[in-house]
């Protein structure tokens, strides 16, 4: 199987692996009791909290581990909601963002929230007018703002940087959703200063199940999950060691891919080549500038998705119609109808997602069932086709 689905997960890294087992096996024991081994369980924990500030530029103390980037996520959106009160409170974020952001904003607005979400271009890129407008609007009564760094779906990176600098201007606390751009392209909270950012293991080689929510010192918080008062009472609950050791671990090797800048954007753009040269009616989706260098979001006229699917499975081609999250629902999802996508558009869009452990080989075998699975569906559906059209700001 030749697996393109890195937005939904990724595998792990045979390194994570090695230096998660012996959290699994001798050394079991709660980090926060009092003996040896719970004291080297600690230390382990602490030292993979190092290596996560590392990999964003952050301080230790600034990062606190949590069941993933959902729980991150909710945890950073419902503090800051009951920080600034339901009464004059608003919220600002974008039409794509993650149901992790869009879910608990939808429940904020049930309970009077003020919530507006700014648009996007063709390119799925932030309407930054729209976004600094609404700020505005929010400066007076008080409110926060969220964006997301990088799109699950088409791998559009927002201007965060502008975004957090209007958010200050109008004295909006600013949460960031970095769980796709984090391990991938360089992200450094010292050069940007988000308030709170969520990032998750699994989408960089980690495990799953375990994440980290960066919170800047200085900035209030109060926690989600109360309990035994575990991360310095930010987020209770017996830590996961052996979860926790592996996202140090692979924000370690993610370091180090960045610094060396080893990306799969070779193998993605000759995907895509290949799949335009060999292929009427393509259409490469997304700003091609802003864009995470693992991702090729495409729309074959003609063809279904979710045939595209089947056929490509059977080929030993593992993909997706979208994000994970959104697995069998049949409407176009938010972020193609915020993008202006036609719903037969929509209907005949795939993602794919290249990682560190892919190879050039395994990516031109991949454009070529995709384009034996495009020829084959266009002849059984009859559907027709039509010029390759690429977006460009």
């Amino acid at each position: 199987m030749i697996y393109l689905d890195a937005n939904a997960t990724t595998p792990l890294l045979p390194e994570v692996l090695d230096a998660m087992l012996p959290w699994l096996r001798e050394g079991f024991h709660n980090p926060n009791a009092s003996y040896r081994g719970a004291k080297e369980a600690r230390r382990a924990i602490e030292e993979a909290r190092a290596q996560v500030a590392g990999l964003i530029g952050a301080d230790p103390d600034e990062i606190v581990f949590t069941g993933g980037g959902t729980e991150s996520t909710n945890a950073a959106l419902k503090w800051l909601a009951r920080l600034v009160g339901r009464k004059s409170g608003r919220v600002v974020t974008s039409a794509v963002e993650h149901s992790a952001v869009l879910k608990p904003v939808e429940t904020f607005a049930d309970v009077g929230y003020a919530v507006e979400k700014a648009g996007v271009d063709a390119g799925g890129r932030l309407k930054i007018d729209e976004f600094e407008a609404a700020c505005g609007r929010a400066k007076e009564g008080g409110g926060f703002a969220s964006l997301m760094w990088a799109n699950n779906e088409t791998g559009v990176i927002q201007p965060v940087d502008e975004a957090c600098a209007i958010a200050k201007e109008n004295g909006l606390a600013f949460h960031t959703d970095a769980i796709q751009a984090v391990g991938k392209i360089p992200v450094n909270v010292r050069e940007l200063p988000v308030d709170f950012l969520s990032l998750s293991a699994h989408k960089f080689h980690g495990p799953k199940g375990v994440g980290a929510l960066y919170i800047r010192s200085g900035c209030r918080f109060e926690p989600l999950l109360r309990g035994g008062g575990q991360e310095k009472d930010r987020r209770s609950g017996t830590e996961n060691t052996a979860g926790i050791v592996g996202l140090g671990k692979a924000a370690e090797l993610a370091v180090a891919r960045i610094a060396a800048k080893e990306t799969p954007r070779a193998l993605r753009d000759a995907f895509e080549a290949k799949v335009v040269d060999s292929l009427s009616g393509v259409s490469v989706n997304g700003d091609l500038i802003h864009r995470l260098p693992h991702t090729s979001h495409l729309s074959f006229a003609g063809c279904e998705a979710a045939g595209l699917l089947i056929l490509l499975d059977e080929m030993g081609v593992a993909c997706s119609a979208g994000s994970a999250c959104m697995t069998g629902k049949q409407q176009p999802s938010h972020v193609q109808k915020a993008m202006g996508f036609t719903d037969a558009k929509a209907k005949s869009s795939l993602r794919f997602g290249f990682s560190c452990m892919n190879t050039m080989e395994e990516a031109l075998e991949a454009a070529g069932a995709v384009t034996k699975a495009v020829e084959k569906l266009r002849k059984v559906q009859g559907g027709g086709t039509g010029p390759v059209v690429v977006y460009s700001p």
